[in-house]
């Protein structure tokens, strides 16, 4: 065994991962629950409303992710200047993470705002985006907010500050659910305004959010020396350019995966309302239980982050394998899960008991027998992506992710589900296919790092 690599020093580690993991993965949660939350009042609508909603919520969260992943540059930056103990760096670099998140949100806000114009160009039906178009005209004021708080939020977890996180989108959460059943179904004396609530609510919570954690920042004393909110105007054309080089590659593989998932969303809405509609149930669980190795990846590149800071290279190596095993433990008991209780999941978002819907329940049940499959490798690929990301390595996985996602697996999954005829069930093939390639190889990737030669290690590392 290496010196620095003791039990002691594996335990630390583990449980410092596990308590900036535990806020993090919690606040992923109740943000997905919010999702999970838009499914269900779709579903009271009825199917219709259920697929036409679920296929612009997908348009929205897919533009959302894609934002948030940019400005997630913000966290291995701040995390490493916070480790080197370089308090105007970090604040420096969170400046330039809500320039980057103003720049980006204008134009990807217009492009929600006319998403039924960019929609039809997939072959969805007239009908479904004329019942979608007042859900994205609502929903796309809350873009800005959105990706402001993802900034936002990078940087102050990068700080080892997760618990206000998840406090304040457990806050969100709340308030979404709230204005989502009284604005849909018009209750409290509020009018009811269907699709288009669930669009204001998700609105209205987003800026809530925003407002908190910029709330947070500027009464915290604690954090007044890193001055996060100050001197906004002051725009770092060589800090911004290095924010850039590492986010847009995170970016780009932010949507390919999730441009992964979109297209299926797409190619399986031309199938008909039926596969659409259990897909968007399928998705919407799959998409909750991904949000906790989401939230172990994000705790991982700040760890990471931090080591690296520190120079402590060993240990930023054992933080990036601590962070893979974490993210597949928790995958592997939601797949047997998936696998034992497809039904049950199934329930939760629309009565089984319906005949009418007997149609949707059971090719949900196969899709989320599928989704079982992959579970596992989806845990392992996000959080060997965050660990990769603490190294400030984005360029090459986003490589990875364009052979796996996209040459891999939506190719597999088009040609399963399209061409060989399975439909629906062949075309999540196809994801699991895509996400099991990445699992292999991004690893694979962490594995051989050496950009600072971490192989050396510190005799500090293992004092």
């Amino acid at each position: 065994m290496k010196p620095w690599l003791t039990k002691n020093t594996i335990s630390a580690e583990s449980r410092e991962l596990f308590w900036l993991a535990l806020p993090l993965a919690g606040a992923q949660l109740s943000q997905s629950a919010t999702g999970f939350v838009d499914t269900v009042m779709m579903g009271r609508l009825g199917s219709e409303s259920l697929a036409a909603g679920g296929l612009c919520a997908t348009y929205f969260v897919a533009l959302l992710l894609l934002g948030g992943a940019v400005v997630a540059a913000v966290s291995p930056l701040a995390a490493e200047a916070y480790g080197a103990n370089n308090p105007q760096r970090v604040g420096a670099v969170n400046r330039q993470g809500l320039w980057l998140a103003l720049l980006l949100s204008f134009p990807i806000a217009v492009l929600i705002w006319h998403g039924d114009a960019v929609l039809s160009r997939t072959g969805q039906s007239a009908e479904m985006l004329d019942l979608g178009r007042p859900y994205l005209r609502a929903i796309a004021l809350g873009y800005l907010p959105g990706v402001g708080f993802a900034a936002l939020k990078s940087t102050v977890s990068a700080l080892s500050r997760p618990r206000p996180i998840i406090l304040i989108m457990l806050g969100g959460m709340l308030i979404n659910m709230t204005l989502n059943y009284a604005l849909t179904l018009g209750k409290f004396g509020l009018p009811q305004l269907g699709l288009a609530g669930i669009g204001w609510a998700s609105t209205i919570s987003l800026w809530s959010m925003f407002g908190a954690i910029a709330l947070y920042i500027l009464r915290q004393s604690s954090l007044r020396p890193y001055a996060l909110l100050s001197h906004l105007h002051r725009f770092d054309p060589k800090l911004f350019r290095e924010l850039v080089r590492i986010g847009l590659p995170i970016g780009i593989l932010a949507a390919i995966e999730v441009g992964l998932f979109t297209v299926t969303t797409f190619l399986i809405g031309q199938l008909g309302t039926v596969p659409l509609a259990a897909h968007q149930v399928a998705l919407q669980t799959a998409a909750v239980t991904f949000t906790i190795p989401l939230g172990i990846s994000f705790a991982t590149t700040v760890l990471v982050g931090q080591r690296l800071g520190q120079r402590q290279f060993p240990l930023a190596k054992l933080a990036g394998y601590l962070g893979i095993g974490m993210g597949s433990l928790f995958m592997a008991i939601m797949a047997l899960i998936f696998w034992l209780m497809p039904e049950t999941i199934v329930s939760l978002y629309i009565d089984v008991r319906d005949p009418a819907n007997r149609e949707v329940v059971e090719l949900a049940k196969k899709l989320l027998w599928v989704a079982a499959m992959f579970q596992l490798v989806d845990g392992i690929q996000v959080t060997a992506t965050g660990a990769l990301r603490g190294l400030k390595d984005t360029q090459v996985p986003m490589l990875i992710g364009l052979l796996a996602y996209w040459g891999v697996g939506l190719t597999s999954g088009y040609w399963l589900g399209i061409h060989a005829g399975l439909g629906a069930v062949g075309l999540w093939w196809g994801l699991a296919l895509g996400l099991t390639v990445a699992a292999i190889i991004l690893p694979w990737r962490f594995s051989r790092a050496n950009p600072l030669k971490l192989e050396e290690g510190l005799a500090s590392s293992g004092s």
